[in-house]
């Protein structure tokens, strides 16, 4: 029997639904901000910034102000550039201000080179959209000696633009607040994402004064963003953030350079870092996926330290230079000015310009090559840093190569030896279970299944990978056991088509040991084989710290809240027997498997970090595992109201 599709002659032209004005943003606003949680609702005050930093950038503005208003949810952004036109526009009968704000693909910024050189905005939709998704917005124009103001709802205009008497000096004002229908009522302005962005946006612009106003402090608080020295101030304070040693201690690389359309002004340095860190804006915009311009600065950088090595003579031996090695712990500023950018979306998160890739590698290449060959000590201090790169890494595939992926005759050679293996050699259905104590161990290997699940357990805390260098990583025993086991390399040699499990799990006590064990391994994960966080292989097991009866009932909580909630939802008569679990080692076998082990029963969490929160994660690890005792200090005081109780 075949399916018929059933045939509708209703469907008519009658039908076909036209949304007009600014309805399509109201339909669908993801399309426009990314999305309607915490990124696209700070995405609103980034395009009316924006707006401003344009004009900064076009040399008719000096100022801009910030207002984040007592609620929390409302929020005023004023510059002293030229302010939008107030005149009627001939061809649509409107005035400026009422096109930028009600039409979308209306503004100035089409005709380059007239009105604006460079500019973020390129679509001419983000006022518009501002407005669409506001529910309530007013934008006031100081220009020719008055004062204009019009008031909007929801994209739709409540007046006529009013010229409200004299007034000094020019530029806009734009107040609004994100309308609850879209964002939901809980959303609201973040006061420390938002001098974070604003700080960036001074550092890209010398001369530029930004303040932020913070009235939902008490007393309001008042901030001043003005760095005289530019991206130069900038790098410095990225570094420091970040908490690792500059290699060499001293200068950085800084230029401001121009190669036809495009204008590139970098700052660089090296750090003791095992990863690479490039902050890239184009037009003032941030751009957290890269893009192009990113590309153009990674291989200028390249063939700039392969040039200098090959005229000096610095090539190490017994190992080659990979890309990846020379740029193992730069960071970099990468702020690039473009006419005609081509971002990818209207959130502008990539370039995509395939011109600006030779353009930028063609400004960078030449300035480090002569910055390098000008500072032979500097130059050479790298030069160094990359050779132990290359040297770590060599060292990180060989151990890798040594435990290939499980075959019929050699798939248990050079394991560790504390590994208890399964005997699937598929990774597909393979697990691997790395777990806290030799206690826990056994239960674990007696209450797992063998067919599919492995067992590796680890003898107390391990390093903390945050504060190790490559060398002391490989002389640990125990992360190399976790590396061996896994046969799929550290560092930049990860492989994952080597990975001999497809699931890891990190099974720890349910206790505040247990979690800092665990803290220490996602560090080591984080840090040195993302790979598998970034392809969802990792998971924390769940295993219960409580264990309750209520008379043939039995319950499992995970912790005390857990535990509370399951007792007061039960409306039995029975009364609770309640056991608590010192270790996973105190479990007997079937219990352990049948609540942290068997599949079908397990709760277990998987780690991601999504892409928008890659760049906080980075900073929470910094502060929490680092060396800087300060930083974790400040990051406890801070968030001590959230603990009720702490297992000590």
């Amino acid at each position: 029997m075949g399916i018929k599709a059933e045939r509708s002659s209703s469907y008519t032209a009658a039908e076909i639904d036209v949304l007009e004005g600014l309805e399509p943003v109201r339909q669908r606003p993801a399309m426009y901000i990314g999305g309607t949680g915490k990124a696209g609702y700070h995405h609103l005050l980034w395009e009316v910034v924006d707006n401003s930093i344009d004009e900064v950038i076009n040399k008719h503005a000096t100022r801009v102000d910030v207002t984040l208003h007592a609620d929390g949810k409302s929020v005023t952004v004023e510059d002293n550039g030229r302010g939008i036109p107030v005149d009627i526009n001939p061809k649509h009968k409107k005035s400026g201000v009422e096109l930028v704000f009600t039409v979308l693909h209306a503004g100035g910024k089409f005709d380059r080179g007239k009105n604006y050189a460079v500019s973020g905005g390129l679509h001419g939709v983000g006022a518009s959209v501002v407005n669409a998704l506001a529910s309530d917005l007013v934008v006031q124009v100081k220009r020719g000696g008055h004062r204009f103001e019009q008031r909007y709802s929801r994209g739709v205009p409540q007046n006529k633009l009013k010229d409200m008497g004299g007034a000094r000096g020019t530029g806009t004002t734009v107040t609004f607040t994100p309308d609850e229908h879209i964002f939901g009522p809980k959303l609201c302005f973040d006061p420390a994402v938002i001098a974070e962005r604003l700080e960036a946006k001074s550092y890209l612009h010398s001369g530029l004064v930004i303040t932020l106003r913070d009235e939902t402090a008490s007393p309001p608080v008042v901030q001043t963003f003005e760095h005289a020295a530019g991206i130069a101030e900038y790098l410095p304070k990225v570094i420091a953030d970040r908490g690792k040693a500059v290699v060499p201690p001293g200068a950085q690389v800084f230029f401001l350079a121009k190669e036809g359309e495009v204008g590139v002004e970098l700052a660089l340095q090296w750090t003791e870092a095992t990863d690479e860190l490039v902050k890239s804006y184009v037009n003032s915009v941030p751009t957290p996926m890269g893009g192009t311009h990113d590309q153009g600065l990674k291989a200028g950088v390249v063939k700039a330290m392969r040039n200098y090595i090959a005229t000096h003579k610095l090539e190490p031996k017994g190992v080659s230079l990979l890309a990846e090695d020379i740029r193992e712990g730069m960071v970099a500023i990468l702020s690039v000015y473009h006419r005609d950018p081509q971002f990818q979306g209207q959130t502008k998160d990539r370039l995509n310009n395939p011109e600006v890739t030779a353009q930028v590698d063609a400004i960078v290449r030449p300035a480090l090559e002569g910055f390098l060959n000008q500072n032979p000590s500097w130059a050479n201090a790298v030069v160094g840093r990359v050779t132990l790169a290359a040297r770590a890494r060599e060292a990180s595939r060989a151990a890798a190569s040594a435990v290939t992926r499980k075959t019929a005759v050699s798939h248990r050679l050079n394991l560790p030896g504390k590994l208890a293996d399964c005997a699937s050699t598929d990774p597909a259905e393979s697990e691997l279970f790395i777990v806290e104590g030799d206690s826990a161990g056994g239960s674990a290997k007696q209450g797992r299944d063998r067919k599919t699940q492995a067992i590796l357990p680890l003898r107390g805390k391990v390093l903390n990978a945050e504060q190790a260098n490559s060398a002391k990583l490989l002389a640990n025993k125990e992360l190399q056991d976790i590396v061996s086991a896994l046969g799929c390399g550290m560092g930049d040699g990860v492989e994952l088509s080597k990975l001999r499990y497809g699931k890891i799990f990190l099974m720890m006590d349910a206790d505040a040991d247990g979690h800092h064990i665990a803290t220490l391994l996602l560090t080591f994960f984080f840090r040195h084989m993302r790979p598998l966080i970034d392809a969802g292989h990792v998971y924390l097991a769940q295993p219960p710290l409580y264990r309750i009866d209520f008379g043939k009932q039995t319950f499992w909580a995970l912790d005390d809240l857990h535990k509370q909630r399951i007792l007061d939802g039960y409306t039995g008569n029975a009364k609770p027997n309640i056991t608590r679990f010192k270790g996973l080692g105190e479990m007997n076998p079937e219990t352990l498997k049948m609540t942290t082990l068997d599949p079908r029963t397990r709760q277990a969490l998987r780690v991601t970090v999504p892409e928008a929160e890659r760049e906080a994660t980075d900073v929470v690890i910094t502060e929490l595992m680092g060396k800087d005792v300060g930083a974790r200090f400040r990051l406890i005081t801070e968030n001590a109201h959230e603990i009720d109780e702490l297992d000590v």
